[in-house]
C-alpha cells in the first residue's frame, strides 16, 4: 500500500530511541522528511546515524519556551510540518505510598506537558495553513489503573481527551488528531518500568516480566516497528477519516468494547 508520505515533512518527539526512533526511521523510508528532538544531544547524534537526512535539535520540553523553539527551528530546516508525532516523556513510575502533590506534578510536567507544549504552537501554525496530522502515542496507563502508575495514569488519560477534544476542535481546520495506546512494547522505558513493578513486588525483574506476558493473550510485547507500523498508517492519507480515536494496541491484554 502506498501510504502516499513522499516529500512530506514529519516531526517525532522523542526520536531518538524506542517507538519515537521506530517512527522516525519508518517515515524516512516512506519518504518523508524527519526532524526529530530529544532532550539529549548524545542520542540525537546516534539517532542520526541510522537515518539518512534527519535533522536533530535537542529541546527540553517540559518546557513551553523550548518547545515553542525548537517548532520555529524545526520548521526553518525542513519547512512547514505537516506530520507531529509526539512520543516524548515518560512518568517515572512510582508506589502509591510515595505519591505526593510533587509527584503528581511531577507525572504531567513528564508526560502530559511536553505532548501539549509541542502541540499548542504546531496545532495553531497548521490550522493555518489548513492542514496538519498530529499522532500522539499514550499509553494504555490512561485506560487501565496500575498500583505503580497512578499519576503516570492519569497524565494518560489527560492526553486521551486532549486527543479527541483538539479533534473536534480542529476538524473544520485540516487537521487531524489520533492516539494510539501501546501496551507493553520492548523499550527500555518498559523495562525500567517492570523493574520499579518488581522492587513493588518484591520480586526479580525477570519474575516481573513473566507476569506481564502471562497477562497478554498473544503471548508476548509488541515491538517497537509494530507501533510504527500504525502511526505511519494514521498518519498518511489512507486514514484520512480517522481523528479523535485512541487505537489500543496491547496484545489484547484488555479486551474491552470502546
Amino acid at each position: 500500500m502506498d501510504l502516499g508520505l513522499l516529500g512530506k515533512n514529519a516531526l517525532v518527539t522523542g526520536g531518538s530511541k524506542g517507538i519515537g526512533l521506530a517512527c522516525a526511521e519508518l517515515l524516512a523510508r516512506e519518504g518523508c522528511r524527519v526532524g526529530i528532538t530529544s532532550r539529549m544531544q548524545a542520542n540525537l547524534d546516534a539517532a542520526r546515524e541510522r537515518i539518512d537526512g534527519c535533522f536533530a535539535h535537542a529541546a527540553d520540553l517540559t518546557s513551553p519556551e523550548e518547545a515553542t523553539r525548537m517548532i520555529a527551528t524545526m520548521e526553518r530546516e525542513l519547512g512547514p510540518i505537516d506530520i507531529l508525532v509526539n512520543s516524548a516523556g515518560a512518568a517515572k513510575r512510582t508506589p502509591p505510598d510515595d505519591l505526593d502533590p510533587a509527584a503528581w506534578r511531577t507525572a504531567m510536567d513528564a508526560k502530559f506537558f511536553t505532548y501539549i507544549h509541542a502541540i499548542d504552537p504546531l496545532i495553531k501554525r497548521m490550522a493555518a495553513r489548513g492542514r496538519g496530522i498530529i499522532v500522539n502515542v499514550i499509553g494504555n496507563g490512561g485506560k487501565i489503573a496500575s498500583p505503580t502508575h497512578i499519576a503516570g495514569g492519569a497524565a494518560n488519560a489527560a492526553l486521551m481527551l486532549a486527543t479527541a477534544g483538539l479533534a473536534n476542535a480542529y476538524a473544520t481546520r485540516g487537521i487531524r488528531v489520533v492516539g494510539i495506546n501501546p501496551g507493553l512494547t520492548n523499550t527500555d522505558r518498559v523495562a525500567e518500568g517492570l523493574r520499579a513493578e518488581a522492587r513493588l513486588t518484591g520480586t526479580s525483574p525477570e519474575e516481573a516480566l513473566k507476569r506481564a506476558l502471562a497477562r497478554i493473550p498473544l503471548g508476548r510485547m509488541a515491538e517497537p516497528q509494530e507501533i510504527a507500523r500504525v502511526v505511519c498508517f494514521l498518519a498518511s492519507a489512507q486514514a484520512s477519516y480517522i481523528s479523535g480515536a485512541t487505537i489500543t494496541m496491547d496484545g489484547v491484554a484488555t479486551p474491552t468494547v470502546v
